[in-house]
């Protein structure tokens, strides 16, 4: 097992606490900046969530005003799809669940002051705020938004006769390469502190799961972002230049921007699961209050599953043109991925059975997550069959299935983390009672939104099509009903987050005191004050066990934290 290095008070002098304004612009603390990352990502959740109810309503009333937006036409609403998928992909989910929660959790779980590099940690942060202030610049700029799709296929991305390039997809491209800048930056922290800096005593197979999803997290990204880095440089030669790398009439090829595009897309989707699978794992140990089923299985279990996500990425191109021979291949590994998914999920299960289960919030939140996302494996199952996904591709179907495994790592992951670590981050506690309203109020219109969609999919129904009433064979009434019953359900979910905005800043200063351990959690940044002050602890702590001792037989009390001796 691995030494541990340890990070001393002394090195951290070299990086002291700012006061006043220069706290969040100068700080290299990691829990500012991991509340910058927070706050950055929560802000882009509205946005995201405003674009989704204009071109909803848009759906549901085709031709009439959408309220506060006007009418919406086809260059518009194309923007706003394309815009809320790349920004609740990369501006949220990735800001909130690996950079906020892996600046939050990593130094104050293995036991050090901070980060190993908090200079470039703070740079990370900087780039990742420009490059949000960049995308959204997209929309004041002559043209508009780029609405090629978040995937940018060309030629759509890159041949200015489509009317969907110029200015504002040079910027989308340049905003996406910028933000994978800060997470590159990110990520070299993250592997380096959880390997270099866990405290006395903290062995590998001491880290508490998160942190590891963290890290492999980090890695997948690293790995896998290159090829796209080069297709995106070449992409922006094709908009700007002149070159044809994409260009089918001077020798380029469009399919390989989707080899390029997919090789790192598909890893990223484990690259933010498995961040929200860790945080399930700490939510669900505390409250069902038993140690964590098959520790050393679900770790290996997610190396595979890292492995087997660079072998996957074509079966996005199954209806592109690809040699049906290899697509039989990509069905194979496609299917075969799913399986350490699969025994992950049933290592939740085998957690939570015989446990003394308390469905606070954050539960409610982790046994939501692990629902949601079940529901989305199995319906990948239908598109990851070659034959299956020729008439389901590019349907309402796919569209469903990915919210479903999307949601669920983004959305829900989020709350499931910030309704559990609330009380660390700020010292004081959630109304729980508003909380469970606002999770009900959230989790079935979720359902009752993209629900409908997977009939509409297996319907015929195709994407990208702003006015269905254009189209008979989707004009159909009952075609009609489930749009509306799809755009309303998702109203009532964005107004619940009224809810939540309410609950979060009142409680931030008027919720009750929270102290250093309100859940009886073993990890240790339940030891630190609520919240932790610069430095975290007066003195760095020592580990003595594992983080998921709970219910241990001959103890008194039903947990045992890390850091006390035996």
């Amino acid at each position: 097992m691995a030494e541990a290095v340890i990070t001393t008070h002394d090195e951290h002098e070299g990086h002291p606490g700012h006061t006043g304004i220069r706290s969040w612009v100068f700080s290299t603390d990691h829990k500012v900046i991991a509340l910058q990352y927070m706050f950055t990502g929560m802000a882009m959740a509205l946005i995201g969530g405003v674009f989704a109810y204009v071109f909803r309503t848009q759906l549901a009333f085709p031709g009439m005003s959408v309220p506060g937006f006007g009418i919406v036409g086809p260059n518009e609403y194309n923007a706003l799809v394309t815009n809320h998928g790349a920004i609740m992909i990369f501006w949220v989910a990735m800001p909130v669940l690996i950079a906020a929660f892996g600046n939050f959790l990593i130094p104050l779980m293995l036991g050090c002051d901070d980060m190993v590099f908090p200079r470039l940690n703070r740079l990370s942060y900087q780039i990742f705020l420009l490059s949000a202030v960049v995308l959204l610049s997209s929309f004041f700029v002559e043209g508009g938004a780029f609405g090629g799709a978040w995937t940018a296929y060309p030629p759509l991305s890159a041949k200015a006769e489509y009317s969907l390039t110029g200015l504002g997809s040079s910027i989308f491209v340049i905003a996406v390469a910028l933000e994978f800048v800060a997470f590159l930056l990110g990520g070299i922290n993250f592997v380096t502190t959880a390997m270099n800096s866990r405290a006395p005593g903290m062995g590998l197979y001491d880290m508490p799961m998160v942190i590891w999803m963290i890290v492999i997290a980090s890695i997948l990204f690293m790995a896998s972002v290159g090829p796209l880095i080069a297709g995106a440089i070449m992409l922006l030669f094709d908009q700007n230049l002149g070159t044809a790398f994409y260009d089918p009439d001077r020798g380029g090829d469009p399919v390989l921007w989707q080899h390029l595009f997919w090789f790192f897309g598909h890893p990223e989707v484990y690259v933010v699961l498995l961040p929200a699978a860790g945080i399930t794992v700490e939510v669900m140990t505390v409250f069902a209050r038993k140690k964590l089923f098959a520790y050393r299985t679900v770790l290996y279990t997610v190396f595979g599953t890292g492995v087997l996500s660079f072998t996957v990425w074509a079966h996005h191109q199954f209806v592109a043109g690809i040699d049906p021979r290899m697509a039989h291949v990509f069905t194979v590994t496609t299917l075969l991925i799913s399986i350490p998914i699969a025994e992950m999920m049933f290592v939740f299960i085998a957690t939570l059975y015989g446990g003394s289960i308390t469905l606070s919030t954050p539960m409610l939140w982790a046994l939501s997550f692990i629902a949601t996302f079940l529901l989305g494996g199995v319906t990948g199952i239908f598109l990851g069959a070659s034959g299956e996904d020729i008439y389901m591709h590019d349907t309402y179907f796919v569209l469903a299935h990915f919210h479903y495994t999307f949601y669920p790592i983004a959305i829900i992951g989020a709350f499931t983390g910030l309704t559990y670590w609330f009380p660390k981050m700020f010292g004081r506690m959630l109304n729980d009672g508003l909380g469970k309203i606002h999770f009900w109020l959230t989790i079935i219109p979720f359902n009752l939104t993209f629900i409908p969609l997977f009939i509409l999919g297996m319907a015929g129904q195709q994407r990208r099509i702003f006015d269905y009433s254009l189209f008979p064979d989707l004009a159909l009434p009952w075609m009609q009903d489930l749009r509306v019953l799809a755009t309303v359900s998702l109203w009532v979910m964005l107004g619940a987050q009224v809810i939540f905005l309410y609950n979060f800043f009142v409680s931030m200063r008027r919720g009750e005191e929270a102290g250093k351990n309100p859940w009886k959690a073993n990890t240790l940044e339940w030891t630190a004050a609520s919240p932790p002050p610069h430095g975290n602890w007066p003195e760095l702590p020592e580990v003595y066990r594992g983080p998921y001792e709970y219910s241990v037989e001959g103890r008194e009390e039903d947990y045992w934290p890390q850091n006390e001796p035996a």
